[in-house]
């Protein structure tokens, strides 16, 4: 543990054998004399993209007004406790999802133009090309000081496939939403107890990762002898504040143990040992892993995709058993395109999960969601059509107060690409670049 007289660095660790557990931000950290300025100038802005395919039900996701105090619709309904917080757009259009002139296919397999607004080229080869993703040009900014520079999440295994997903196109294309450069696909990790010993393993060898799970001793014994040392340094409110960090990385080792043990003897696998059956469990999971590696200042950056495209699978929590991808072709039938409607919603659900997680956070001035940028959406819009226009977009959080919530931004049909908006997003991390992928512009007042 590294200590400056009588004021912690940002980055303080507690640290054992094969363990190094990153600190929130405290109050210890802010000189006596120091200015609120000082705080928000060691308090970062995050980034999430978290993409999911098939688009939305027609007619549930589209607010019916752009006037203060509009009326979230069906799909968005989970996000409403936090519309302060929260843009919605509509009209947006994922150019860069369509085919290239002369070129079929395409549509099912580019998410990977999601958070680059380029359209991937066409090979099944080792050729493959998309554009760098808006993740990893505000990574290059703001992670390179953390252990992490940038997390890439998934809670769907891609690993049963092959290297073609079909009409032509390479199935990284689907597997990733993150391009570090635009030859260089990042792989997306589905399981959390990985993404655990990444975030506090400091090293351990598998060995004695092994051992200590298989004693079911938790990751912070060994950093025990730091944490009474801190807690002499520190004052009583943050004492409280690290004990509720530590409590929620206790948890975590508890459900990823129960996760382990229900793998290891279940009789019948579709998921790698230590991935939670259920998608609810795996995606709390996940999404309580990003809380606290932005809590702790151990990334800034993240990528999370929820399914592949072409998906079959199935959510109970949703209230209906239709899969993914086949309810998603919905041949436009009122009943069908409600019970469609339901698994959007169900999707969004767990994404207020995770706003809420951060929501209750304090970090400085403010919380977590403060201090953070969600962009959660789709490349499709209609998917029984296959249609890469009117696509659903929402952005969540203060991103550190540049960004004002309580609004929907309604673009005319056509007429706003996708890249303008990862372009805009780009300036609120005080990336100012002339042009991203295919915008043709910045959106105003963003």
């Amino acid at each position: 543990m590294f200590i400056t007289k009588k004021v912690l660095p940002r980055r303080t660790f507690l640290r054992g054998v094969g363990a190094t557990v990153a600190l929130p931000f405290l109050d210890a950290m802010v000189p006596a004399l120091g200015s609120s300025a000082y705080a928000k100038e060691i308090v970062p802005t995050r980034f999430a993209g978290i993409f999911i395919p098939h688009g939305a039900a027609p007619g549930y996701w589209v607010p019916q007004s752009s006037e203060p105090g509009f009326e979230f619709p069906y799909i968005w309904k989970p996000l409403e406790p936090f519309r302060d917080r929260v843009v919605l757009t509509s009209g947006l259009w994922s150019q860069s999802s369509e085919p290239p002139p002369g070129v079929t296919g395409a549509d099912h397999f580019v998410a990977a133009a999601f958070l680059c607004a380029v359209k991937p080229k066409k090979t099944t080869g080792a050729d493959v090309e998309a554009g760098t993703t808006v993740d990893q040009v505000i990574a290059r900014k703001i992670g390179q000081e953390t252990l992490l520079p940038s997390l890439q999440l998934a809670v769907e295994d891609p690993g049963a496939n092959s290297t073609n997903c079909g009409e032509g196109y390479s199935c990284v294309y689907t597997n990733t939403i993150s391009w570090q450069t635009p030859h260089r696909p990042l792989p997306m990790e589905i399981n959390p107890q990985i993404v655990f010993e990444r975030m506090f393993g400091d090293g351990g060898s598998p060995e004695v990762r092994a051992a200590r799970r298989e004693q079911q001793r938790s990751i912070l014994d060994s950093v025990a002898g730091d944490l009474e040392s801190l807690k002499i340094k520190v004052g009583h409110h943050d004492r409280v504040r690290v004990e509720q960090y530590l409590d929620d990385v206790r948890e975590i080792e508890r459900r990823l143990e129960v996760a382990a043990k229900a793998s290891s003897e279940a009789p019948s696998r579709t998921m790698p040992v230590g991935v939670p059956e259920s998608f609810d469990e795996h995606i709390k999971l996940q999404f309580d892993l990003l809380a606290l590696a932005f809590q702790a200042d151990i990334t800034r950056v993240s990528t999370l995709l929820y399914a592949r495209d072409l998906t079959g699978r199935v959510y109970p929590e949703s209230g209906t058993n239709i899969s993914f991808h086949g309810g998603s072709h919905h041949a436009e039938d009122p009943g069908r395109i409600a019970q469609f409607a339901m698994l959007n919603r169900y999707h969004v659900k767990t994404l207020a999960y995770f706003v809420e997680k951060l929501r209750s956070i304090p970090e400085g001035d403010g919380t977590l969601l403060d201090h953070s940028l969600i962009l959660y959406g789709s490349n499709m819009g209609n998917s029984n059509q296959h249609l890469h226009y009117d696509v659903p977009h929402v952005l969540i959080g203060g991103a550190s107060g540049r960004l004002e919530g309580d609004r929907h931004l309604a673009f005319p049909q056509r007429t706003v690409p996708t890249g303008s908006l990862l372009l805009s997003i780009l300036d609120l991390f005080d990336i100012h670049l002339d042009s991203f992928g295919d915008s043709t512009g910045r959106i105003e007042n963003l």
